[in-house]
């Protein structure tokens, strides 16, 4: 988790650019996994769903660890064999771009709080994904797989009806082992197999018969490696394992910073976190214009 540290104090390195700070951030992406190989690249792809409780609500430290994991996505991706870019337009539409000499693809990467429970149907933006694809091929959002809903869920209905494929991280990392063990041949027709399976199923909020398609064509696209799905299992429980440590950790120390604050140090947090005097100079700096002619009342 050295890796995963890391990255967490750099991406809280803000500018006043969001542009530049993303620019920067995928430079330093795409120079560590050049040097230090695919390897590098599944670190990331295995921690980077869930967003370290130590960022604010909001902050631009949480909004540049969103594109951080867009940057991820369409890194493995690449490794995988396609042509990607991340998109740099902020909001109303994909964040990733992508095609293969077959299919084109827009994907999305989502990564939560572990503290956070509560998550709908628009947090997964899957009829938005429909409209994002525009003219390409597919539309895919990738999730960590332990926050996606296990049982019944609608989002599971709107992505078989959209035909936007859900995957996991996990998923994705299968598929990077099989380019770097078989060729990005191999890999980008499995992944297009994949895709295409979403299409085939029926409309049904149930989570074991999406994912037992989703599963049942990856592993047979793995033929003879599926122990790299196993691997990626594996990992992911271990993924967890640290990020849940991790954050543990974070609020504990949290916890104790506000047990020793005196009185009027817990009255200013309060106000802090409430927002309260942002809120007032925002007030403050509402003027009337000119629209009216208000200047003549002057």
């Amino acid at each position: 988790m050295n890796r995963r540290a890391y990255w967490i104090t750099e991406l809280a390195k803000i500018s006043d650019s969001f542009i530049d700070d993303t620019a920067r951030m995928i430079e330093e992406l795409q120079g560590e996994i050049h040097r230090e190989g695919e390897s590098s690249l599944l670190d990331h792809l295995r921690t980077c769903g869930a967003i370290p409780e130590e960022y604010a609500h909001d902050s631009s430290a949480e909004k540049l660890y969103s594109k951080y994991t867009d940057a991820v996505v369409s890194e493995c991706l690449k490794a995988i064999g396609l042509e990607s870019v991340v998109l740099n337009e902020r909001a109303d539409t994909a964040d990733v771009q992508a095609r293969a000499d077959k299919f084109s693809l827009v994907a999305d990467a989502k990564a939560f709080r572990l503290s956070r429970t509560a998550k709908n149907q628009k947090d997964f933006k899957i009829q938005a994904m429909d409209g994002w694809r525009n003219s390409l091929d597919f539309a895919v959002v990738v999730c960590p797989i332990y926050q996606l809903p296990t049982r019944t869920s609608q989002i599971y209905q709107q992505a078989i009806a959209r035909n936007v494929c859900i995957l996991s991280y996990s998923h994705l990392g299968a598929l990077v082992g099989l380019s770097i063990r078989r060729g990005s041949s191999r890999a980008i027709q499995g992944f297009h197999e994949i895709l295409k399976t979403v299409s085939l199923m029926n409309p049904s909020k149930n989570a074991v018969d999406y994912w037992t398609g989703i599963n049942r064509t990856l592993v047979a696209s793995l033929a003879t490696d599926s122990e790299l799905w196993k691997i990626e299992k594996m990992k992911s429980v271990e993924s967890l394992k640290s990020a849940k440590k991790e954050a543990i950790h974070y609020l504990v120390l949290e916890r104790n910073r506000l047990l020793g604050l005196s009185h009027d140090q817990a009255l200013a947090e309060l106000i802090r976190l409430a927002g309260v005097d942002s809120r007032i100079e925002k007030v403050r700096k509402i003027e009337h214009g000119t629209l009216l002619g208000v200047e003549d009342c002057e």
